[in-house]
């Protein structure tokens, strides 16, 4: 046994140190950024253009749309540019552009240019940029963590990601209240911070040769032929996909603030962080005592609890009730993501990791994206409490399909790989 095995926590490794602070400061600058740029479109849709409620809240489900469409059609190339080169640079210059957009977005709302199509088209942009950070920096981590310690830097991944979660909204809604471009400016102030702490870790490995000489259009379809022929991985994928794809609710928080539980901006950024906030306490109990045992029931267990939590948010009328069920809905989807993670992870050869990330993340995200939008269009035929629970049901029974449908889901009892891994290929 090697030192960096030997070690217990990948805290102890400065590169991770360094890893972990440029995940939190990008992830508590975006979260905090969006929540804004979706309060300022349903805002100005009821304010300024004068929508009813169901018609305000089909524009967020556009929002959702919007950013959906760059990350469909530049996640392929963003996954094999993360093969192809330095995955610190491709990460770092993805954020330089996001510093951008936000820079954009505060200067939008200074001059209260706050139309629809202006914002819809800065956060279309941040969803290009943001394509591109997503596949390199999940590559980034099992090149300088030790596969035994690689659950435990999931868990420790997810404390970074859910905390710069619990606080960017929370505290992009109080300086939104206080002042309306502030949270955009200190977006700027810790994208760069991430940047710097991003381009401080040591040299990683090279890719190898083959990857350069092979042609990108071949790299981008040997990544889907690798997920689509290991069903332990498709499983995997798709669960959250169409899971999360009708269970999400953070689309409609909105609607919940303004009109449902009269909230308004502050209490919307409390009840984004709610999630958040369950999410990181369970995170911390596993980066302490990670799972190890029957992880497939356990995730599959997860992801119905998820649905549940979501159905009983919209059906609650009670702001301190709505922001527990959401507390427990966030820690019922942090078992879930902890384990899939991890599974993905581990089972997946490192020449192939980058196209595996992006195509997970486009998983995840044209599950959040994608739900925004069906749940705008369900808000608008259902009602915003209708579209909820229809959402938490259908992730319940979308659970229960696929525990049938890929049973290798079920067989997995610990992280250990599944099967022993195919060549990648191209």
């Amino acid at each position: 046994m090697n030192a960096a095995e030997s070690l217990k926590s990948p805290l102890r490794i400065p590169d991770y140190r360094r890893f972990w602070l440029a995940r939190f400061a990008s992830v508590l600058a975006t979260t905090g950024m969006v929540v804004i740029v979706g309060y300022q479109i349903y805002d100005v849709a009821r304010a300024e253009y004068g929508m009813s409620i169901p018609a305000a809240s089909f524009q967020l489900g556009l929002l959702g749309f919007a950013q959906f469409v760059p990350l469909m059609l530049l996640t392929p190339i963003a996954g094999v540019v993360a093969d192809r080169f330095d995955r610190r640079y491709v990460a770092a210059m993805a954020m330089v552009l996001d510093v951008a957009v936000a820079a954009a977005l505060g200067f939008v709302t200074v001059a209260e240019w706050r139309s629809l199509p202006v914002l819809f088209g800065l956060a279309a942009a941040h969803g290009a940029v943001r394509v591109f950070v997503g596949p390199a920096m999940s590559a980034i981590a099992p090149n300088i963590v030790p596969a035994a310690l690689i659950p435990r830097a999931i868990a420790l991944n997810s404390i970074a990601f859910q905390s710069g979660a619990v606080v960017g909204p929370a505290a992009a809604g109080f300086l939104f209240a206080s002042q309306r471009s502030l949270p955009y400016w200190v977006s700027v102030s810790l994208m760069a911070v991430a940047i710097v702490a991003i381009l401080a870790i040591r040299s990683l490995p090279p890719p190898p040769p083959e990857a350069r000489r092979t042609h990108p259009l071949r790299q981008i379809v040997g990544g889907f032929q690798f997920v689509w022929n290991e069903r332990f991985l498709l499983g995997c994928i798709s669960l959250d996909l169409f899971a999360v794809l009708l269970g999400g609710a953070t689309a409609l928080l909105p609607v919940f603030a303004r009109d449902i539980l009269h909230v308004g901006p502050e209490g919307l950024g409390q009840m984004r962080a709610a999630p958040a906030v369950g999410a990181a306490l369970v995170a911390v109990l596993l980066s302490w005592r990670p799972l190890e045992r029957e992880v497939g029931w356990k995730m599959l267990l997860a992801v119905i609890g998820y649905g549940a939590m979501t159905l009983a948010f919209g059906l609650s009328r009670n702001f301190l009730l709505s922001l527990g069920f959401l507390a427990l809905l966030g820690a019922a989807d942090m078992v879930s993501v902890f384990i899939r993670s991890s599974l993905v992870q581990l089972n997946t050869p490192d020449d192939v990791r980058g196209r595996v990330s992006a195509i997970s993340g486009l998983a995840i995200s044209a599950s959040n994206e994608l739900g925004e939008l069906q749940s705008g269009f369900a808000a608008a035929l259902l009602g915003a409490t209708g579209a909820v629970v229809f959402g938490g049901t259908g992730a319940i029974v979308v659970t229960i399909l696929w525990a049938w449908l890929f049973p290798e889901l079920r067989r997995a009892r610990t992280f250990a790989p599944q099967y022993r891994l195919r060549e990648s290929g191209p």
